[in-house]
Order: C-alpha cells, then structure tokens, then sequence
C-alpha cells in the first residue's frame, strides 16, 4: 500500500576533530516511517516527502481562482486508453472573491506522462533493484517532481457569480450545466471551444481573454443549491435541487431548448446536497440532504419519495450510484464517514453493508470506479484523497511477505483498514474528484490550490467490466 513518506530532516552537528562529514551525515538520519494522518503529527525538525514510486503518473496545475467543481469531458481519443502520454479534456468553474471576476473554463491537458511501476521493485541477480520500464520518451522539459510538464490550453467563458457545481452530459459531452450561488441553473453549449482546443497546434496556455456568451437555457431555484446530475440513460433529461429542498426536473424541449416543471419533488426537510441517476432504470434518482436521509424517487409516481432512509448522523453531502453494480450507492457526511448501502435491503431495514470512520472531517466527494466495481474514491476536508477496495480482506501471508520485502525502507503501519489502497495528500481543502473513465487508473482532483492528476501505482488499470 502506497503512503507518504516522512523522514527527519538532517539534524546540524557542529565538526569536530578526527570526525568524517558522510559518516556524520549518514548517522544522523533515522530510517523512513510512514506518516498516518490524523495520527502522527509534523516535528519542527521534520518534514513530509512524497514517495514518487507510488504513482504511475502525478502532475499539479494552479488555474487563478479556486474551482470548487469540475467534470471531465467525454472524449474521441478513444474508449479505453493506458498508454502514455494521455490527453484529457475538462470543465471547471472558479470561486473569484467578486462575482463579476467569475468565469467558466473548458481546458485540454496533453503530454501528460507516467511510469508503469512495481509496487516491489525487482531485483536483479546481484541483488540490485531493477528500473521499471517507463512508457515515456526522454524529455528534458520535466516539473519540481522529475515529471514531464503536460500542456494546458485554455478557454473561457463570463459567468456572474461562482459556479457551485458542474456537469457534462454524457450523451453530448459539449452541453455543460452550471449551479450558481445566485440562484440560477444554466445549460451552455461549448462545441466552439471544445473543437477549438482539439485543433490548436498552439501549446501556449493562453486563456486571457475571456468571451461573453449566452446560455442556451436557465431557470432561477428559490435559492442557490450544489446538487444536479445528468441523466446517463436519456440524453437532456437533468436535476436539479437547492437549499430550500426542492428539486425540479429538467427536460428536454424541442431545438436546444428545456422544459422545467415548476412543480418540485417534496419530500426532505432540509437542503438537497446531492442528486444520481439510477445506472439502471429511466425514472429513478437518488438524493442526499442536510436531514441525515438518503431519498430514492421515481418520476412515474408522483413528486414524494418512492422511499427514504436514514444513511448518516450529519449531514449527507455527497453520494455515488455505482454504474457496474446499480444496487450499490455510497454516501459521504459531514462528521467524515461514508458509506456504502445495498438499495435491495431497503425494505428490509438494513441496507448498509459498509461504514467507514477513517475520515475525521467532511467527506467533500465520493465516486465509484467506471472499471471496477468494488472501488471508489473518497476526498475530504482533512486534506486526503483515498482509494477503496471493498473486495479487499485482511491477509497475513501476502502482508509479512510484502513486510519482508519492504522492512528495510519502511516501517509500515498496521492499524489502517484492510479496504484503504491508497492515501493521496498535498492538495489544501479538497473539493472534488472524479475518475477517468477512458483512462483507467487515473483521478482528477480540485482544491483551493488547484488541481491534481493522478495515477496509483497500486490501483488496478484493467479494462471495462462490460469490455468496452
């Protein structure tokens, strides 16, 4: 299991006659440990190091204001990718400190490169370790942690006020939808900047200027709100929900136009944080709110909740419909658990199959894996992103035997859940992640100082359960 890496820095010593500086060195550094967060602490003499063999790629990139949302754009580069260097294609919303200052940004990321790695490095014959093969070519254009520099051209567009949320539609990957804190949802159409981005030879970021363009559709919530989800099986059809509990389905109307009925789904007695789609049925959605309950609706059958049931002792603010096991929903609350539930068990009162407490502040955003679906990844504000296998079970052989292997570089916790692959850190007040799902293995996150792009090493990159 891949962590960071905490190692004392060099303690001065004044020279003394007869001493030799390198054996002087070497004795003052003590041997590696893993850092737990939450549990250790940083000494004044310490400091953290990242551990560059957990990762088969990780680059970070500053965009000016913060961005509390983004989603990955569906691309044509193809389905399943993992070769290096990859491309991806975001939209991302800012969080300026003047609301005309505000602005929605269609970026492309190229050259992102990365090492395959061995989470135990081989030996050679004569006991050496042995380089893994890197799928990268030679470049002397390399980033502060010996990776290449991807390439980031930008767009964007004039939006008023900060952009709580948004969202790509899967089945038109150009339409994007934006919750704003003043009130309003509005639906963009971004196929200029998109085709724009595909076609420049121009490796220069750019992104000065900043174009005025009107939306295609908008309607004003009695108050501003986070949650909205496209429909992943009928393309246009969204939702949306606000502060005030309310939450209207959007539909799609003739040319690019939506209908909005003005008749709310009622039914949580505190704010709606979050809204998903079910993977397998056209009618049915699920909600998260403030009231502690996770709600499950169906359209057909009026605007109450088809059923609801408490999921957490604070506030729900994230949840995730798994897409390659639609029984399955995780949720994220503000004391720092998740969960994981069984949607078939609702009716028989216990459909909770999994809860976590490793988190101690709020889980900010939580999201299955599309390639394997037993994983999901967790961010919260206590600075971590973490990586969950729940297939995963405590076992002592391949444990000691990994211990062997690794003793002399790292004295290796073991109070962590068996379920935690990965913790991923250095990132400040985390926001949101998101998995690629043309790329497996890779995660994307955004925090107050920007974003991250990031491939475990220990993460399995295996193909589409389905085989797309």
């Amino acid at each position: 299991m891949a962590r960071s890496i905490k190692k004392p820095k060099k303690a001065k010593k004044k020279k003394t006659k007869g001493s030799n500086d390198s054996e002087a060195s070497s004795s003052s550094m003590p041997p590696a440990r893993v850092w737990q967060p939450g549990v250790d602490t940083v000494g004044e003499d310490e400091e953290l190091q990242w551990d560059p063999s957990a990762y088969n790629s990780y680059h970070a990139f500053h965009m000016g204001w913060p961005c509390l949302s983004f989603d990955i754009i569906q691309d044509t580069l193809g389905l399943v990718r993992t070769e290096f260097p990859h491309t991806v294609y975001v939209v991302a919303g800012t969080q300026a400190d003047k609301p005309s200052l505000n602005s929605i940004e269609i970026f492309k990321v190229s050259n992102i490169s990365g090492k395959r790695r061995e989470l135990v490095p081989k030996k050679a014959a004569d006991g050496s370790e042995m380089e893994s093969d890197s799928d990268s070519d030679d470049d002397d254009d390399e980033d502060e942690h010996g990776s290449k520099q991807p390439i980031l051209q930008l767009r964007k567009v004039a939006h008023q006020g900060c952009i709580n949320r948004i969202r790509s539609m899967p089945q038109s990957p150009h339409i994007c939808a934006t919750w704003g804190d003043t009130g309003f949802v509005q639906v963009w159409d971004f196929s200029a900047h998109l085709n724009f981005l595909a076609e420049s030879t121009d490796t220069s970021r750019g992104g000065n200027s900043v174009a005025n363009q009107a939306p295609l559709s908008m309607f004003r919530h009695k108050d501003e709100g986070y949650a909205m989800d496209w429909s992943p099986r009928e393309a246009g059809k969204l939702v949306t929900g606000d502060c005030q509990n309310s939450i209207y389905l959007w539909e799609p109307a003739s040319g690019t136009k939506w209908n909005v009925d003005k008749n709310p789904f009622v039914g949580h007695t505190a704010s709606v944080e979050d809204l998903q789609w079910s993977p397998g049925e056209d009618c049915v959605f699920a909600s998260a709110s403030v009231d502690k309950t996770i709600a499950i609706w169906d359209t057909r059958l009026g605007k109450s909740p088809a059923m609801s049931f408490k999921a957490h002792d604070a506030d729900v603010n994230v949840i995730s419909w798994n897409r390659l096991q639609s029984y399955m929903l995780a949720s994220g609350s503000d004391d720092g658990s998740f969960s994981i539930f069984n949607l078939k068990m609702i009716k028989e009162g216990e459909p909770m199959l999994a809860h976590f407490t490793h988190h101690k502040h709020p889980i900010t955003s939580i999201e299955w894996s599309p390639h394997e679906d037993s994983v999901l990844a967790v961010s919260s504000a206590d600075h971590q992103l973490t990586i969950w296998d729940l297939a995963l079970e405590r076992d002592e052989e391949e444990e000691a035997e990994f211990k062997s292997q690794t003793e002399d570089k790292v004295d290796a916790p073991v109070e962590l859940p068996p379920q935690l692959l990965f913790v991923h850190q250095g990132q400040k007040d985390l926001k949101e992640l998101h998995w690629h799902a043309q790329i497996p293995g890779m995660i994307i996150s955004t925090a107050a100082d920007g974003f991250n792009v990031l491939m475990p090493s220990n993460v399995e990159r295996s193909l589409p359960a389905n085989g797309a």
